[in-house]
């Protein structure tokens, strides 16, 4: 036996979807209730546990044997499971292949189901599937369904675990056509045991402000009924409604960027502004971040499981689960240790005294939930600029790279060389520098003045002529990027169009096969858009009939698989993060190969747990050495410690 193909279906009374697969496991009534297989691709077989079936001695053996690759669709749960089942230590990652991570790194979705339906399968996931689910895998009102409460639906049960082998077989044939890069493949391995790591919990600070967030907001929720009579001051009807009847202003919109000019619109109507200002402090829903923390925390104080592996499609970065570590809310108390020790107390009467604004404060001290275990600290480490350094080193901006080397700050060099004068951060024309870093960070992917006013110009004061001449003087700057955007999509055209592989800048090598368009990175990995056609869009009067690049991929806003179109810049954006994420990727690898614990990442950070012989110096040394894909960019790593996690 070569390769085991593995899906099972459990119970468990721990929902899942919230508390993640290592608390899910840690229910008493957790189970297995059927371990489905097929060995080397032979058809699959179901061993039925909840009726008393045991695996064969071989298949158990082959479960242990580092030998024998186990392959699954989301592995990770396969691999959990089984181990807590058979009470084993938890099996290595390197002995499983992830099909789910396979199909996502050809630009594939990450459900099974969607994964079938896309590749045609002429047999995929049975539809009757999540009914089935919800009726044996999930408690049902407090009662759990055996097989012997619906004999009939257990038998179809059973052939649905056996066809999910199936369709994963099929789909692991299509996606093995695509040999991962080498380094990815130890990367996923290092991921997984990053994620059965874990980090720790403060679990009184989580449990304190998620009944501080609560308590405070039942409050404010009677504040503004005694203050106007509302039945739910949680309604933004009502509260427009109530707003319009005390001032005679109409309102359109109450959303978080429009509440603070709206509530300067009323200084003259006290108490309007007033239910202005506690709709905004009970909007604050970060907050609920610190329920998601007590949901997944497991029996050992840590939260495991906070990153998926290729979670964002064909860039390969990471997607936050459970706690959604990617979006955390920022830090600027200069007290966070008093806060802290506030919350810690438990008193929310004291917390009240010492803040005007409880859930602003709360907000600011999900970060420093996580917490370093006794005797270690975490050593928060992260790349500067780093897509600025990549876009340049790619495109061959070498006025940027030289910026870089010297140590200098690219947001006043930018300006400088837009405005043709000296820029100080400090000292001369220290004005031009916010014009220089909102141009680095939001033009380099082919945007305009939209992009832009995404990256907020409006409310750093620009008008629009001042924005279209940062475009354009930002572009006159930067002519080396400005022509990788046209570079990269003539290739793309080209090669979907004949079939040819072009190499272009850095080794970047843009090809077409089994449909799809493919770019491989500097890095050998290789960024996948699937069925990629060229189509002609019809002019507008002032542009003529023009070539379009559309492949098939998840709409990110009707969340839907369908076709999606791209260009030079939206092709540019993809290279530079996919570059810069296994730029990331290789830190990892080596700072777990030194010995130095990575706890949780964030987006070009990483957190280590280190004991007091590892030194922040240690993981600063790594971010800074040469790679060998990409020797000449110059990459630097700047980092604090840190008894609890913080953005400094």
């Amino acid at each position: 036996m070569k390769e085991l193909g593995i899906d099972i279906e459990t119970y468990s009374s721990n929902d899942l979807p919230s508390c993640g697969v290592y608390r899910y496991v840690e229910a008493p009534d957790f189970t297995i209730l059927l371990f489905a297989y097929s060995i080397d691709n032979a058809p699959a077989v179901c061993c039925d546990f909840a009726m008393g079936e045991e695996l064969p001695a071989e298949i158990i053996d082959a479960l242990r044997d580092p030998a024998v690759v186990k392959t699954a669709f989301n592995a990770a749960f396969e691999r959990i499971c089984i181990s807590h089942y058979f009470g084993w230590p938890l099996m290595e990652p390197a002995q499983w292949k992830c099909t789910m991570v396979r199909a996502a790194r050809m630009g594939l979705p990450l459900s099974l189901g969607q994964c079938g339906e896309v590749l045609r399968l002429t047999e995929g996931k049975m539809k009757e599937g999540a009914a089935l689910i919800r009726y044996f895998s999930v408690p049902n009102r407090g009662k759990r369904h055996l097989p012997a409460d619906a004999p009939d639906k257990w038998e179809v049960f059973k052939q649905y675990c056996i066809r999910d082998v199936d369709t994963e077989q099929q789909i692991l044939k299509k996606v093995r056509r695509l040999e991962p890069a080498e380094f990815d493949e130890l990367l996923y391995n290092y991921d997984q045991r990053i994620n059965d790591r874990g980090v720790l919990l403060d679990r009184q600070l989580a449990e304190n402000a998620a009944r501080f967030d609560d308590e405070y907001k039942a409050h404010l929720f009677a504040e503004a009924q005694q203050l106007t009579g509302m039945e739910n001051p949680n309604s933004p009807a009502q509260i427009k409604e109530y707003i319009t009847k005390a001032t005679g202003q109409t309102i359109g919109s109450l959303n978080k960027k429009d509440l603070g000019d709206l509530e300067a619109s009323l200084k003259y109507w006290p108490k309007a502004q007033r239910v202005l200002a506690i709709r905004k402090e009970m909007g604050k829903t970060s907050n609920k971040k610190y329920s998601a923390m007590l949901k997944c925390v497991c029996n050992d104080g840590r939260i495991h499981g906070l990153l998926q592996f290729c979670g964002a499609n064909r860039t390969g970065r990471w997607a936050g689960r459970l706690v959604q570590v990617q979006n955390l809310p920022q830090n600027h108390l200069t007290d966070l240790d008093y806060a802290r020790q506030l919350v810690k107390a438990g008193d929310l009467e004291d917390f009240e005294l010492n803040y005007e604004n409880p859930t602003h404060v709360l907000s600011e001290l999900i970060r420093t939930a996580f917490i370093a275990k006794p005797g270690h600290t975490f050593h928060v480490c992260d790349f500067s600029a780093i897509e600025a350094r990549v876009i340049a080193w790619l495109a061959g901006e070498n006025w940027v790279l030289d910026v870089f080397r010297a140590g200098g700050d690219i947001y006043c060099s930018t300006a400088g060389k837009m405005f043709h004068c000296t820029v100080e951060k400090h000292g001369e024309n220290s004005e031009l520098r916010p014009k220089g870093k909102i141009a680095v960070l939001a033009l380099g992917y082919g945007g305009g003045i939209n992009a832009l006013e995404n990256m907020g110009g409006s409310r750093m004061g620009l008008s629009e002529s001042e924005e279209k001449e940062i475009v354009k003087k930002w572009r006159d700057a930067n002519p080396h990027i400005v022509k990788f955007w046209s570079t990269i999509e003539a290739a793309a055209v080209k090669a979907i169009k004949t079939g040819d592989s072009i190499t272009i800048h850095r080794g970047i090598v843009v090809s077409y096969k089994w449909g799809m368009l493919l770019i491989t990175l500097p890095s050998g990995r290789t960024i996948c858009y699937p069925r990629a056609t060229i189509g002609i869009e019809t002019g507008d009067g002032w542009r003529g009939d023009h070539e379009i690049i559309e492949y098939e991929g998840l709409n990110q806003t009707t969340k839907k698989w369908e076709k999606v179109r791209t260009y030079g810049g939206k092709l540019t954006e993809n290279v530079v993060q996919a570059t810069a994420r296994d730029i990331l990727g290789m830190v990892i690898i080596r700072a777990e190969q030194s010995g130095l614990p990575i706890v949780f990442h964030v987006h070009d950070e990483i957190i280590v747990e280190a004991n007091e012989t590892q030194t922040l110096n240690d993981v600063e040394a790594i971010f800074s050495q040469p790679i060998s894909w990409c020797r000449d960019l110059p990459l630097k790593g700047a980092g604090y410690t840190t008894p609890y996690y913080i953005k400094d």
